[in-house]
């Protein structure tokens, strides 16, 4: 059974604890036991530690509110925040699987953000995009997870399939050139 760890992060929420839910389901023949940590999206002045979240999770929800600007630029700031540790320290995120989700789509009376906004902002990032409601329409919401869960699986498969470690790779390559034979690596 593959565990998976999502963190569910933004700036729309109503909640002020956080959760973290946890399913068990069967997703394209494979079991996985799925893990979602969800801070309920409150921005605590700014805060953007994410330490963590980046080390605990295998992906990112990353939601804004498509009828508040300052939800968009707190996404912008997490995004900028996971990618600036995806490129330092935590090698982890190298294969993470991170989706920017435009929340509130049946506010389009109230639209702030656009579009066109969101998908400039996912496409500099490197991540999916999606704008839903999940007020309204959970099938999108279920869809979305599900296409995080496959990409996230897909990861772990490249990580299965990964050539050998240095060592080993040195020396097949040793053996290789002076023709010597080892049992065991």
């Amino acid at each position: 059974m593959s565990e998976v760890k999502v963190a569910v992060l933004g700036g729309s929420g109503a909640g002020k604890s956080e959760c973290i839910y946890t399913k068990h389901l069967c997703l394209d023949g494979r079991q996985i036991h799925l893990e979602i940590y969800d801070p309920c999206s409150q921005p605590q002045q700014g805060k953007l530690s994410l330490t963590d979240e980046l080390h605990w999770a295998d992906g990112f929800i990353i939601v804004y509110d498509i009828s508040d600007r300052a939800s968009f630029a707190f996404a912008k700031a997490l995004l900028y925040r996971i990618r600036e540790s995806h490129i330092g320290v935590c090698k982890k995120m190298v294969e993470s699987s991170i989706f920017l989700v435009g929340n509130k789509q049946d506010l389009c009376h109230m639209r702030e953000v656009g579009w066109d906004e969101g998908q400039k902002l996912a496409i500099d990032n490197k991540c999916q995009f999606c704008e839903l409601s999940a007020a309204e329409h959970y099938q999108e919401v279920v869809a979305m997870f599900t296409k995080v869960l496959r990409s996230i699986t897909a990861s772990f498969k490249v990580k299965e399939k990964r050539r050998p470690s240095g060592s080993k790779s040195m020396a097949k390559l040793i053996n290789n050139v002076f023709g010597k034979r080892r049992k065991s690596v």
